[in-house]
């Protein structure tokens, strides 16, 4: 789809540009709302807990934009770009994400379902990197590289639907969730399969906001005389995780800091099953991965997600303003190790 915006809006006038970019923020931001709230109502009308409302119906959807991206670049024959989207996602969604989302306002934790489903994150990521090791010769992976075989992809996915089944059996086996002050005030109103309905309109909001909002301000900026590097640097890595960050910062400014915390952990758990496995699945001979991901790429990922899991053993009842501050440090050092170390330039980062 975002190919196809970017044809229309490089023939249109600048004026017409301007409008798009007000159009898609407003679409992008009401959708984001209409999500966070029937999400909300949801995990009231199924009895779950809205964090795993988030870490699956949620991620399910905002994760959609970059399945289908890495699909098509393994596809045509571009590895390093399928497996660099869903990689750099999860840096991205971990420490910067959810990091402006903490620094925004706390995060409340729910112990039991969020060690269990951040256990399930570590492991998924630890999974990934192990799984692309030439273990035959594993030295020379920061030389050659190595490979994410097609049978893994088709174990991935096997794995993405024992995951969701078992969250949601693990919901249902811990009973109802306390009651939120929503279900106290109109109590028996929730319809699931009508909030559903509206969830999956808030998701295709969001999405489609995002796929024609990125390649409008790409070209914006062109015509302004904007650096491509800058604009490489910015608003490409910027736009892959626009539906995530949206939807985070709107749950928190709506006090569901659960349902975005859900969100960035089961995002993340997607990026790998999901994603990684779709794209290796589709690919006859799986997915070739370039040696700069052993180099700085994969150790990026292992550090963000396990400054997370620590972050969150230490917690007892919420994620703070400092934690933020941290994860989003994790971020920087992360990015610019990416720009210092020789070499990384010609890989795919977060």
């Amino acid at each position: 789809m975002e190919s196809i915006v970017s044809a229309v809006v490089s023939e249109v006038h600048l004026a017409v540009l301007v409008a798009m970019f007000v159009v898609s923020i407003a679409v992008l931001v009401k959708g984001a709302d209409i999500l966070v709230d029937e999400a909300v109502a949801l995990s009231i009308g199924w009895g779950m807990s809205k964090m795993l409302v988030g870490a699956t119906i949620v991620s399910l959807g905002t994760t959609l934009p970059e399945t289908a991206v890495s699909v098509f670049a393994a596809v045509r024959g571009s590895p390093g770009l399928a497996l660099g989207n869903a990689v750099g996602s999860i840096i991205a969604d971990t420490g910067l994400i959810l990091g402006v989302a903490v620094i925004v306002g706390p995060i409340p934790v729910e112990q039991r379902v969020v060690r269990r489903q951040s256990w399930i994150q570590f492991a998924s990521a630890i999974l990934l990197v192990l799984v692309c090791i030439p273990f035959a010769a594993p030295r020379q992976a920061f030389t050659d590289g190595g490979r994410l075989p097609r049978l893994v992809g088709v174990a991935f996915l096997l794995l993405l639907v024992g995951y969701i089944w078992q969250s949601v059996r693990w919901s249902r086996a811990a009973g109802a969730p306390s009651m939120h002050p929503e279900a106290l005030a109109a109590p028996g109103t929730v319809k699931p399969a009508i909030t559903l309905a509206k969830l999956i309109v808030g998701i295709a909001l969001v999405v489609v906001a995002s796929q024609v909002l990125i390649p409008t301000v790409e070209e914006t900026a062109l015509r302004l005389r904007i650096p491509d590097a800058i604009i490489a640097a910015t608003l490409v890595a910027f736009g892959t995780s626009l539906p995530e960050l949206v939807t985070a910062i709107t749950a928190v400014r709506k006090r569901h800091g659960e349902l975005a915390l859900g969100n960035i952990i089961g995002a993340d758990i997607l990026n790998v099953l999901f994603v990684t496995g779709a794209a290796a699945a589709a690919t006859p001979g799986g997915l070739a991965v370039p040696p700069q991901f052993f180099v700085l790429f994969f150790p990026s990922l292992i550090f963000v997600v396990t400054v997370l899991r620590i972050g969150i053993s230490r917690s007892t009842h919420e994620l703070r303003r400092g934690f933020g501050f941290v994860l989003l440090g994790a971020y920087v050092v992360t990015v610019v190790a990416g720009y210092l170390i020789p070499g990384m330039d010609a890989g795919v980062g977060p």
